[in-house]
């Protein structure tokens, strides 16, 4: 239960950011899956991550291009490959937004020990891979 109501409250937070931005949830989840990647992400990686077609992918992808938030550029290294970028000015506000609620978290880590920072850590390591297995499993084709 405490879960689902961080979860509810931390989708309440972005809800306000995506209003005031006029970005669907769909494009704020795409948004941050290209600002955290590893690597460069390309429309069709982002396409699986969100779980869309092609298509629909594309219209989240033309909608952050129309509002300024990203690029989609050919790759240096092979220009047969579309690779997306988060412009700096989109970075910027996610940033502004985001960071009272970063130093609140802070806050609140904090006050715990070190030994209370590692179970919640491994809590909620272990019940993200949890649900990602579980989200795996219902998506399986047959």
């Amino acid at each position: 239960m405490l879960v689902r109501a961080l979860v509810m409250e931390s989708n309440r937070f972005l809800e306000i950011f995506s209003a005031a931005h006029e970005l669907h949830s769909t494009d704020m989840t795409a948004l941050n899956l290209i600002m955290t990647a590893r690597s460069p992400m390309t429309p069709g990686t982002l396409a699986r991550a969100l779980n869309l077609s092609a298509s629909a992918t594309t219209s989240v992808l033309d909608r952050l291009e129309r509002a300024g938030h990203v690029s989609r550029d050919r790759s240096p290294d092979d220009r047969r490959r579309v690779e997306l970028r988060v412009h700096a000015a989109a970075e910027a506000l996610a940033s502004t937004f985001f960071q009272p609620l970063a130093r609140e978290y802070a806050a609140a880590w904090d006050s715990m020990s070190a030994e209370e920072r590692r179970v919640v850590a491994r809590f909620l390591t272990s019940t993200t891979s949890a649900t990602a297995r579980v989200r795996t499993e219902v998506l399986k084709p047959g």
